[in-house]
């Protein structure tokens, strides 16, 4: 039974509407119902929720093949609580007006992301060559 991936997809998920109802909200006090009407909050927020939803679900799918193979709980938590951390850091990076620390913060969580998903692949394939050559 996979416990740590229905955690982390749970916590992403409420995340996930949060940015969603984020651009539900710009959308309706700015009056753009399609694209981002030329308005840079708008773009912040749809760039912000499509990323995410562009990264999240391969990852999840790394997490959950990593547990399912019963890989030790001591790698897959880090591995999906970074994963988290990744997305929300660049998802308030994104969100903030181009300025130093918002810069930062989103270049951040890109990183971040990134290597989670690297460490996803790493461990996944560490995993899997371990229990064919090794035991």
């Amino acid at each position: 039974m996979l416990l740590v991936t229905p955690i982390v997809a749970s916590l992403l998920t409420m995340f996930y509407v949060r940015l969603t109802f984020n651009v539900i909200g710009l959308r309706r006090s700015l009056k753009v119902s399609l694209g981002d009407g030329g308005l840079e909050v708008l773009e912040r927020a749809i760039r912000a929720h499509g990323n995410f939803a562009e990264y999240v679900p391969l990852a999840l799918i790394l997490l959950a093949c990593l547990e399912f193979n019963r890989a030790p709980s001591a790698a897959v938590w880090p591995l999906g609580l970074l994963l988290l951390a990744g997305r929300v850091i660049h998802a308030v990076g994104v969100n903030a007006p181009v300025k130093g620390a918002a810069s930062s913060n989103r270049v951040r969580g890109m990183v971040v992301t990134v290597l989670t998903l690297i460490g996803l692949v790493v461990a996944n394939l560490s995993w899997l060559v371990y229990h064919q050559f090794v035991l």
